[in-house]
């Protein structure tokens, strides 16, 4: 089973460079699909006659955030949100559940320039976390999605000049990601690849993925009872059509 995850910033834009070429290519049994853009009839519209089942969850406020699910076989169930008022508005969680797991994508807010997102973004770490073992108690959880900060030196490849200056690598927001980790999930493209450099996001100033300048913030976590499973994890550089790559894992 082929599981992907893929920050497309904007749907309808990613489409219409290729999506669907790219999903032949790609061969996933599921694709999760971060920074829809698009209002929920919008990525059905979208996406009406590319074979898979289609789920989405989107925001509030129009053409901003938004996940979807696209799969193969039809989920035992799609469930959106966290359930928490303040964190439920922008489309930004969306679970389906399959027969031997929990399926989560996530769109982590991005803590802004100057930071000044950065106190609500650890407000909705422990909400997340919460939400994933509250999940794990009933089958394993797999997470992926645009996380929206680098784990470690090696996930980015100016680590020293943007340590707690920039948005997505602060302290704060790597506790968020020790939190997760610590607490039963399992970084799996790290789990198989712990010294191997390699980004998901590209900025598209300067030639930076030309020139392999990129931060690795895109993951799948899984709960540690089945990270056995996991055979490969990999990062697709060679996919273009948006400012990241696409990220994903096989499972036997």
């Amino acid at each position: 089973m082929r599981l992907i995850s893929w920050n497309v910033n904007g749907i309808r834009a990613t489409y219409k460079k290729g999506f669907a070429d790219r999903l032949e290519e790609m061969k996933p049994d599921v694709i999760c699909i971060q920074e829809t853009k698009a209002q929920d009839e919008q990525v059905r519209e979208t996406l009406f006659d590319i074979g898979y089942h289609v789920y989405s969850n989107s925001a509030v406020k129009k053409g901003y955030s938004g996940t979807a699910i696209i799969s193969k076989t039809e989920p035992l169930q799609v469930v959106p949100d966290m359930g928490i008022e303040e964190h439920d508005t922008e489309g930004r969680v969306l679970a389906a559940e399959f027969e031997a797991f929990w399926l989560v994508t996530v769109y982590t807010p991005n803590s802004q320039q100057g930071l000044k997102r950065l106190d609500y973004r650890v407000s909705w770490d422990a909400a997340f976390f919460a939400y994933i073992k509250g999940l794990e108690a009933s089958k394993p959880v797999i997470v992926c999605g645009d996380l929206n900060a680098a784990h470690r030196p090696i996930d980015l490849k100016n680590d020293k000049s943007n340590y707690n200056k920039t948005a997505g690598y602060t302290q704060r927001e790597i506790d968020g990601l020790d939190v997760i980790i610590n607490g039963g999930f399992v970084d799996t493209f790290r789990h198989l690849y712990p010294e191997k450099e390699k980004y998901s996001w590209f900025s598209w100033r300067g030639d930076a993925r030309a020139n392999n300048v990129g931060w690795r913030i895109d993951y799948f976590f899984a709960s540690a009872s089945i990270i056995d499973r996991v055979k490969e994890a990999f990062i697709l550089n060679d996919i273009e059509g948006s400012d990241h790559c696409p990220v994903g894992i096989d499972l036997n």
